[in-house]
C-alpha cells in the first residue's frame, strides 16, 4: 500500500519518494518491519496464550528435558503470520499476483494449521486434524498455485517449464507428455506434490527450539538471491535461468518471511519461550514452496532444503522399514533410535541446542551449494 503513496507523492517531485520504487530498499523495510512486529507483539500474544491455557501436550518419548516443556504456549504462529504478512501487504505492490498467491498460501495454510493446533489443545486430542483432511487443504493449495501459474504463463505466451539444478538445460512440461495443453497433466499433480512435500517437512521439523524457524530464515535468504536473479532479466540472462516477469516483488516477501523467523526466534530460541504450533510450520511451509514454484526453482528444493528433506526422508524410513521388517520377522526393526532426525540425535545424547545450531550450518552450505550451483549450470 505504501508502494502506491510513495509513487504518487514521487509524482509530484516530493524529496525521496523514489527509493519506494526500489525493491532493494522495500525489501530492507519489510525484513526490518516484520522483525520489529515480531518483536513488539510476541511478548503479548504469548501473554493471551497463557491466559488462554493454550499450552503444549508433550507425549513423553523418553527425551531429555522434554517434559520440562509441556505447558509451555504453542500457537505461536500467529506471531509469524502477523509479521508476514503486514510487512508483505505494506510494502509489496499488491496488484502483483504473485504477491496475493504467497499471501493466500501462507494465510491458507496458517489456517490449516490453527485449526489442528486448535482441535489439539482445546479438544484435548493429540491427533489434532485428520490426516486426510489436512492433505485435502495441501492438495487445494497445490492445484491454486498450479492454476494461478498456468493461467499467469499461458497469458503471457510462457512455456511451462522449470530450472534444472545442475544443468542449464530447462525441464518443459510438454516434453514430458507430446500434444496440445497436455503439459497440465504432469504439472498438476508435480506442483501438488510440492506442496505437500514441503509443507509436511517443514511441519515435522519443527519439533525443538528453534529449528524450524532458523532453518527456514536460512532458507529463505537462499530463495531470496534466487528470486532476484529470476526477478531481473539481465541477471537471468547471465545465469542462464527462466526469467520471471513481475517476479521481483517476490523478494519482498521473503524479506518479511525472514525478519518474522528472526523475530519468532527470539522467544523461540532454547529454552523457547512459545512454540510455533502447526500454524507457524505449514505456513512457513505453504511460503516456501509457493516462492520455489514461482520463480522457477521447485527442482533445486531437495539441495536448498535438505534439512527439510532429511526430516522428512527419515521418517518414510523409519516407517517403511519398520512395517517391511514387522512383515518379514515378525518383528518391527528401526533405523533410527527415532524419527524425525532431529531425534535421532536427541536419543545420542546430543543437546538441543548443539543439535539445532548444527542443522542451521549444514542449511548454510546447502543454501551456499544452490546458490554456486547457478554459477556452475
Amino acid at each position: 500500500m505504501l508502494y502506491y503513496l510513495f509513487k504518487y507523492l514521487d509524482s509530484i517531485n516530493v524529496s525521496g519518494a523514489g527509493v519506494f520504487q526500489y525493491i532493494s530498499f522495500r525489501a530492507s523495510m519489510a525484513g526490518i518491519l516484520s522483525l520489529l512486529i515480531a518483536l513488539l507483539i510476541g511478548k503479548r500474544i504469548i501473554r493471551w496464550l497463557q491466559r488462554q491455557q493454550i499450552g503444549e501436550e508433550i507425549r513423553d518419548l523418553g527425551l531429555e528435558g522434554q517434559l520440562q516443556k509441556k505447558g509451555t504456549p504453542t500457537m505461536g504462529g500467529i506471531i509469524i503470520l502477523l509479521a508476514i504478512i503486514i510487512p508483505t501487504l505494506l510494502l509489496a505492490r499488491i496488484d502483483n499476483v504473485y504477491v496475493i498467491l504467497m499471501v493466500v498460501s501462507t494465510a491458507w495454510m496458517g489456517t490449516i494449521g490453527a485449526v489442528d493446533d486448535y482441535i489439539k489443545v482445546f479438544k484435548k486430542n493429540k491427533e489434532g486434524m485428520k490426516a486426510t483432511t489436512k492433505l485435502i487443504g495441501q492438495l487445494l493449495l497445490g492445484v491454486v498455485i498450479a492454476v494461478v501459474i498456468d493461467y499467469t504463463h499461458s497469458s503471457a505466451n510462457i512455456p511451462l517449464e522449470t530450472n534444472l539444478p545442475v544443468t542449464s538445460h530447462r525441464l518443459n512440461y510438454s516434453d514430458l507428455i507430446p500434444g496440445e495443453n497436455n503439459a497440465w497433466f504432469i504439472f498438476l499433480p508435480v506442483i501438488v506434490f510440492i506442496c505437500m512435500a514441503v509443507t509436511n517437512a517443514v511441519n515435522l521439523t519443527d519439533g525443538i527450539d528453534g529449528l524450524a524457524a532458523g532453518t527456514t530464515a536460512i532458507v529463505g535468504l537462499g530463495l531470496g538471491v534466487l528470486a532476484y536473479a529470476a526477478g531481473n532479466i539481465k541477471l537471468a540472462e547471465y545465469l542462464n535461468i527462466i526469467y520471471v516477469p513481475q517476479s521481483g516483488e517476490v523478494v519482498v516477501f521473503l524479506a518479511a518471511v525472514i525478519g518474522a523467523c528472526l523475530g519468532f526466534l527470539w522467544y523461540n530460541g532454547f529454552p523457547a519461550q512459545v512454540f510455533m504450533g502447526d500454524t507457524g510450520s505449514l505456513a512457513l511451509g505453504g511460503a516456501i514452496a509457493a516462492v520455489a514454484i514461482i520463480i522457477k526453482m521447485e527442482l533445486l528444493i531437495p539441495i536448498l532444503c535438505g534439512v527439510f528433506f532429511a526430516e522428512s526422508l527419515s521418517v518414510v524410513l523409519q516407517v517403511g522399514w519398520f512395517k517391511y521388517t514387522k512383515k518379514k520377522y515378525g518383528e518391527g526393526r528401526r533405523i533410527f533410535l527415532m524419527s524425525p532426525l532431529h531425534h535421532h540425535f536427541q536419543k545420542l545424547n546430543i543437546p538441543e541446542s548443539k543439535i539445532t545450531l548444527r542443522f542451521w550450518l549444514v542449511t548454510i552450505i546447502l543454501v551456499l551449494v544452490s546458490i554456486a550451483l547457478l554459477k556452475l549450470r
